[in-house]
C-alpha cells in the first residue's frame, strides 16, 4: 500500500512543514502533489499562542499553498470546546496574543480581570512577564479552573527545541496547587475528531503525518488513521525504533511523500 492511496491528510506544522522561520525541505512540493491528485488535508497543530489567520500567513510566507479553513489549532479546538460545553463562560489566557485572538473568534468572551473567569486557558506564551504569569495565578486563586491548549514540553525551533506549554502549566500548577482539568491538544481526540470532520471522512481512509511519537503518532493510533513519522522534528529513528506502536512510515521528511519510500513498510527501521 502507497500512502498516496490514501484519501485524506491530516498534517502537522511544527517541525513537519517548518522548523522556526524555514521551510523543510520538500514540503511545498509534497503538499501541491496531494492538491494536484486531488487529495483532502488539514494541517493539524498543537500551537495555541497564534490564531489561524497568523498561521495563514506564515504557510503563505513559506510559499506553501492552504486556506484557513484548512488549518485547524488547539485554540481554534479549545474555543470550540468551551463554547460547546460551558456556554457563556468567561476566560482568562496565559499566552501570547494569537490565543486570545481564536479564542474571541470562537466566540468566547475574554474577562476583564483575572478574578472573574471561569476558566484560564493555558498555551505557549513566547514573550512572557511576572506580570502576565502572576495575573493567571490571580485567577486560578480565585476559582478559575484549567484547560490546555497542549502540554508538549518542547517544540522543534531553528535552533534546537524550545519550551512548550508544559513550562507554563508547571509554572501555575506548581505555585496554585490546582490541576489541569482538560488538554486540548494532540493527542486528544478532540483534534482527532476535529480534522475528520474538516475531511469529512473515516480515519481508515486518513494518514496523520507528523513529527512526535507522543503527540501525532499517538492521535494517529487512538483515532484509527494511518500514521506517518517524520525525522525533521526532534524524533530519532533510534526513540523511533522504542515506540510500543510503531508508525506505518519512517519518512526523512515529508518530501519523501510523493517518493518510493511511501509504499508501506519502506523507509522504516
Amino acid at each position: 500500500m502507497k500512502a498516496m492511496d490514501l484519501d485524506g491528510f491530516v498534517i502537522d506544522l511544527d517541525g513537519t512543514v517548518f522548523r522556526g522561520e524555514q521551510v523543510v525541505e520538500g514540503a511545498q512540493q509534497a503538499i501541491a502533489s496531494l492538491r494536484a491528485a486531488g487529495k483532502r488535508l488539514v494541517f493539524l497543530s498543537n500551537r495555541g499562542n497564534i490564531s489561524r489567520e497568523m498561521c495563514l500567513a506564515k504557510l503563505r510566507r513559506l510559499g506553501v499553498e492552504a486556506s484557513l479553513d484548512e488549518i485547524i489549532l488547539s485554540s481554534t479546538v479549545t474555543a470550540r470546546y468551551l463554547r460547546e460545553h460551558h456556554p457563556g463562560c468567561e476566560a482568562w489566557t496565559l499566552g501570547d496574543w494569537g490565543l486570545q485572538d481564536e479564542l474571541a473568534a470562537g466566540g468566547i468572551t475574554l474577562a476583564v480581570r483575572p478574578e472573574l473567569a471561569d476558566w484560564l486557558v493555558i498555551t505557549l506564551h513566547e514573550t512572557l512577564t511576572y506580570h502576565e504569569l502572576n495575573e493567571a495565578f490571580r485567577a486560578v486563586r480565585h476559582g478559575a479552573r484549567i484547560i490546555a491548549t497542549n502540554e508538549d514540553r518542547s517544540f522543534p525551533g531553528e535552533f534546537g527545541d524550545h519550551i512548550d506549554v508544559a513550562g507554563m502549566i508547571g509554572a501555575i500548577a506548581a505555585s496554585t496547587g490546582a490541576q489541569v482539568e482538560l488538554v486540548v491538544g494532540k493527542p486528544s481526540l478532540l483534534m482527532a475528531e476535529a480534522a475528520l470532520a474538516a475531511l469529512q471522512l473515516p480515519a481508515e481512509r486518513c494518514l496523520m503525518i507528523g513529527d512526535s511519537l507522543a503527540s501525532d503518532i499517538g492521535l494517529g493510533k487512538r483515532s484509527g488513521m494511518k500514521t506517518a513519522l517524520v525525522l525533521t522534528g526532534s524524533t530519532t529513528t533510534e526513540a523511533a525504533g522504542l515506540w510500543p506502536a510503531r508508525p506505518d512510515w519512517i519518512w526523512s521528511s515529508i518530501g519523501e511523500l510523493t517518493t518510493k519510500a511511501a509504499v508501506k513498510g519502506e523507509g522504516m527501521t
